[in-house]
């Protein structure tokens, strides 16, 4: 993979696992773009570089949350934190459910089908656009919304549905204060990315022989300064009820792809 390959889809994972565009999608996309080969061969590996750099800014971001999460859970005891801790499982479920029991033909989705992305990107305008008109109320996360987002996040596996908006949307939807919806939609995350990663070290499916260590260098440092930008950016945009730019913008790509899939 060429190095500047590397830092396009880098800053393009950076930019989109935050903002509600679909990470998977434009990935989807830049690698039909690009054309390149090599990209496909080493997409599994470069995937979880890209990923745990996106991770690693969020942990960086909200680190003030995360260290108070572990300081409330080391106590043992029942309380804010660790209930919190317990709606991000639940969260995780449904996606941990659709990933275990379904990896195979989610895989085969993620083929530079740029049709099912551009359909899926108008999914997640919808999406937004409901999100934006919703009413401002300082609502907390319940065990049950905690639930129905990770229903959300689930969904959101599939490419071009944006994760970030979907559970975001999801949850101002349901009447949650829109800057615990975003606190809650980022860290329910994190698990799951490093869980995945997990399991893609280990399964043995990598080739770390083969791996490319400047270009995955390159694609991690821009996922990483790229994933703190759009974090902190996105966190503002909610709060400010300007969503809605990005379900014009998701629309436009949408039709953009599908036209384009249909053309080739």
């Amino acid at each position: 993979m060429e190095i500047i390959d590397a830092i396009i889809l880098g800053i393009v994972q950076g930019l989109t696992e935050f903002l509600p565009v679909s990470s998977s999608g434009h990935l989807e996309l830049g690698k039909a773009i690009l054309g390149d080969e090599s990209i496909s061969q080493d997409s599994l590996l470069f995937t979880v570089v890209l990923h745990f750099a996106t991770a690693l800014s969020t942990l960086v971001v909200f680190r003030a949350d995360v260290w108070n999460i572990l300081k409330g859970l080391f106590r043992f005891k029942w309380n804010e934190e660790t209930e919190f801790s317990l709606k991000i499982i639940l969260s995780m479920l449904p996606a941990a459910f659709i990933g275990y029991f379904f990896e195979e033909e989610l895989e085969s989705l993620f083929g530079e089908n740029v049709v099912l992305v551009g359909f899926m990107l108008i999914v997640t305008a919808l999406l937004l656009y409901l999100a934006d008109r919703a009413k401002e109320t300082q609502k907390q996360v319940t065990f049950l919304n905690a639930f129905v987002i990770g229903v959300s996040q689930a969904i959101a596996i599939l490419p071009g549905i944006s994760r970030s908006g979907a559970t975001i949307s999801t949850s101002v939807l349901l009447g949650i204060d829109k800057n615990k919806a975003t606190r809650f939609s980022f860290l329910m995350v994190v698990p799951l990315i490093l869980g995945k990663m997990a399991k893609d070290i280990f399964s043995g499916e990598i080739d770390f022989q083969s791996a490319q260590m400047v270009s995955l260098s390159a694609g991690f440092l821009a996922a990483f300064l790229s994933g703190l930008v759009a974090c902190i950016w996105m966190i503002k945009l909610v709060r400010q009820s300007k969503l809605q730019y990005f379900a014009i913008y998701c629309f436009l790509v949408g039709l953009t792809a599908i036209a384009l899939g249909l053309w080739s």
